[in-house]
């Protein structure tokens, strides 16, 4: 793991409950909508030809001697994306080997994603929906802090095009990875 992304995270983290906001998920087919990539490019995830794709996004990672938004620290799930990106990113030989094809997603410019990107020398790309034109074709679960808006911590299982399996409500981002790992290992392609 990188050497800036390990910190501790406070012991009174909120956790997060299920508000019903990711219910309509599964099943869902995944929309025509090409997203920038840090790879350079850019990614429609309907389109791709992997057994299986995860896509976890996450609300932003914040950037040196930049504060974050007022009461972000008191927004469940939100304080730990540098633990789930790098939890990914070591992950990311075995989830491979179970077929899947790894993409994050927020909604931050390509332009502070690339910068993120590079710093943790990410294997993997991040893609860009800062118009909220995936997000809102899909209804994934956002919130608003100081008139912004971010996505909630989930992840997406993709298979055949259509959203197979929703890991949400993220209790721990710094464990999502290991469990999509392992159930990943538990449901294995055909």
């Amino acid at each position: 793991m990188p050497q800036n992304a390990d910190f501790a995270l406070p012991p009174d983290l909120s956790r997060p409950v299920n508000d019903g906001a990711a219910d309509h998920l599964v099943g869902m087919p995944i929309p025509n909508i090409c997203l920038p990539s840090t790879f350079g490019g850019l990614v429609d995830l309907s389109r791709l030809s992997s057994a299986r794709t995860v896509v976890y996004c996450y609300p932003m990672t914040g950037v040196p001697e930049k504060s974050l938004p007022r009461g972000w620290d008191g927004i469940p799930g939100a304080l730990s994306c540098t633990h789930e990106i790098c939890g990914f990113q070591e992950h990311y030989g075995l989830l491979l080997e179970l077929q899947a094809e790894v993409f994050g997603l927020s909604t931050q410019t390509k332009g502070y994603q690339d910068e993120m990107a590079n710093q943790l020398h990410l294997p993997y790309e991040i893609l860009s929906d800062v118009d909220f034109k995936f997000c809102d074709a899909l209804r994934l679960p956002a919130f608003e802090v100081n008139g912004m808006r971010f996505l909630k911590p989930l992840a997406l299982i993709i298979r055949g095009g259509r959203i197979e399996h929703v890991f949400y409500p993220v209790s721990s981002p710094s464990e999502i990875a290991d469990q999509v790992v392992q159930w990943l290992a538990d449901h294995p392609v055909g």
